[in-house]
Parts: structure tokens; C-alpha cells; sequence
């Protein structure tokens, strides 16, 4: 089991990620390992289309929307959400196009949704052209653990759904009202033509 700092308050909060440590046979503890890359490319496919309305929901003015004055801002978020495609997946030698480590946050919402959008289409295309399925079972050093490469493409949408979820609880309290993702936001729900649910 490894430890990652994915909180959105100076490393407070953290998530515990699980990665096979042995092959992509033996999952422990149930984690979602990928075994082919069209089954990773569907869920990528999603998932990025679901990061890009967020970050495209994001004005310029809400980027400097902080949890509190020691924590991350909403800018901080999306920006770390963004570059962690092209470190995480630098990790497994794929090259992935993307801002150089520890680049600062972007002052516009624009150059972090262009950039995203610049990452999220390189990593599928860096996979589809360096990668089979068998490499999915390739073990990388991740993070002082091993995991196999389709646990750390489970572990790179988990990480960025995290995100996503502490970026919509930053828009709402930034006068913003974020996207559904999963389901209709609850300015969607007439949308729908549904009633939202009571609060």
C-alpha cells in the first residue's frame, strides 16, 4: 500500500492508494487493475471528458479560491490534477506531453483546461502507440512501491476523480456551479425535467 498526498490542505488529508504488488492476476484488497487498453481507453474517455467540463466551468477569478489560508486553491487543484498525467505516467518511461515539474500555477482558467486537454490526448496516444496489453502487466518502481502499469492507469483516474470532487465543493463556495458528473449537478436536475432532491 502506498501513501500520496492528494489533499487539498497542506497534506492533511491524505488517500491510500492500492496497487498489485505481485501481478495483475492477484489484485488485493478488490483494486481495479486494466488488462487491455481499449478497456482503459474507454474509461479515460469518460474521465477526461468529465475533468475538461470541470475545468472549463472554472473563471480566472476562481482559480485564487482557497478551503482555507493554509490550504490549496482551486487554481493549485486543477493545476496539480493536470501536470500529475505527465509525472505519474513519466514514472512508467512513457513520455507524456505537459508543463516540466513544478511548473507555477497558470493565471488563466484557459492554460489549465488547454493544457489538460494537451496531456490527457498524449497519454492515450503515447499508450496506443508504445504499449499492448502485455505491458499492462510490466511492474514500474512507483511512489517506493511496485505496481503493475494497468493498476498505475486505475490509480491515475482515481486520483484525478479525487480532484474533481474537492474542485466542484471549491467552485460552489466560488459563486460557481460545477458540472454534473456522474449524475446531474443540482442546477441540472429541471434539465433532466426531474425535481432535485430535497436538501
Amino acid at each position: 500500500m502506498v501513501l500520496l498526498d492528494v489533499a487539498a490542505c497542506g497534506g492533511a488529508l491524505r488517500m491510500r492508494l492500492i496497487a498489485p504488488k505481485l501481478s495483475v492476476r492477484q489484485i488485493p484488497g478488490g483494486t481495479a487493475v486494466f488488462r487491455t487498453i481499449d478497456d482503459f481507453a474507454a474509461s479515460w474517455k469518460h474521465e477526461s471528458e468529465a475533468t475538461m467540463k470541470t475545468l472549463h466551468a472554472l473563471t480566472d477569478a476562481s482559480l485564487a479560491q482557497p478551503v482555507n489560508d493554509e490550504c490549496r486553491t482551486l487554481g493549485r487543484i486543477a493545476w496539480h490534477t493536470t501536470d500529475t498525467i505527465k509525472e505519474m505516467m513519466e514514472r512508467t518511461g512513457l513520455h507524456v506531453d505537459g508543463a516540466p515539474a513544478n511548473a507555477p500555477v497558470p493565471a488563466t482558467a484557459k492554460e489549465i483546461a488547454d493544457s489538460y486537454n494537451r496531456s490527457a490526448a498524449s497519454l492515450m496516444e503515447g499508450i496506443r502507440s508504445a504499449w499492448t496489453d502485455k505491458t499492462l502487466e510490466t511492474v514500474d518502481e512507483m511512489y517506493g512501491e511496485k505496481w503493475a502499469r494497468g493498476s498505475t492507469l486505475h490509480v491515475l483516474i482515481v486520483h484525478q476523480a479525487h480532484h474533481r470532487g474537492q474542485m466542484t465543493v471549491l467552485m460552489r463556495q466560488a459563486g460557481i456551479a460545477p458540472p454534473g458528473i456522474y449524475g446531474p449537478s443540482k442546477e441540472e436536475w429541471a434539465q433532466w425535467q426531474m425535481e432535485p432532491p430535497v436538501i
